[in-house]
């Protein structure tokens, strides 16, 4: 269920999107961790966020570019995505493998860094790299600009 990616790209918490709804917060934090809410949660859902019961049932959200949510995004922050992603459709997954490979080898240049001063310098640069892209998954999820539907991973900490 999507339900998630739509209440952060409209840039609601739990608690906002439960007093708007009508519902309990832990009915909210239920069917965002996969629990299946009843028609009547789902028709209050979908008359809060404005789309269709089918649409909260979903499994994979796809951002449509003619949309008008993605149309309000600030023009810099889809920028932002397009230099950083060479492509005009930016993927979750690949923040996170980018941050994930980022510290790992900023880490290890790091260490490097006790024999040789480039290694450290090359190590910091990764590190600050991989902060960047931490950064990028933050604007993303808070604005809702990814491609795919896929939760946090495990591997960025997030």
């Amino acid at each position: 269920m999507i339900l998630k990616q739509l209440r952060l790209s409209r840039l609601l918490s739990q608690e906002q999107l439960a007093q708007m709804s009508g519902l309990n917060v832990r009915t909210i934090q239920r069917i965002e961790s996969g629990h299946k809410p009843s028609t009547e949660t789902l028709k209050c859902l979908a008359a809060v966020l404005e789309v269709d019961v089918t649409t909260l049932t979903q499994e994979h959200f796809d951002m449509d570019k003619k949309s008008s949510h993605w149309q309000q995004l600030p023009t810099g922050l889809k920028w932002l995505f397009v230099l950083n992603f060479f492509s005009f459709r930016p993927s979750r997954s690949a923040a996170c493998r980018v941050e994930f490979i980022s510290h790992g080898f900023g880490f290890m240049f790091c260490l490097l860094g006790i024999w040789s001063e480039p290694a450290l310098v090359g190590g910091l640069l990764m590190l600050s790299n991989a902060y960047s892209f931490r950064l990028h998954l933050w604007l993303g999820d808070k604005y809702g600009a990814w491609y795919d539907a896929e939760g946090p991973s495990r591997l960025s900490g997030g």
